[in-house]
């Protein structure tokens, strides 16, 4: 399992491809703890929407079209 996931909301470019901002990370919890997952927002999706992937190689985090 991964150690954190990015957490990002989907947004409609120029060009009506999706883009995926990230806004926060979520870090999965120990196993046996009460809770799955532990999330940390850095900004509040507009459309209330939020995907998580696994972390990329920092150069590629640009522009991510996912």
């Amino acid at each position: 399992m991964t150690t954190h996931y990015r957490v990002t909301t989907p947004v409609e470019g120029k060009n009506g491809k999706t883009y995926f901002r990230q806004i926060g990370v979520a870090f999965p919890q120990r196993e046996g703890s009460k809770s799955f997952m532990k999330i940390q927002l850095e900004a509040f999706p507009i459309n209330g929407e939020l995907v998580l992937f696994e972390p990329k190689d920092k150069e590629d985090d640009e522009g991510v079209t996912e």
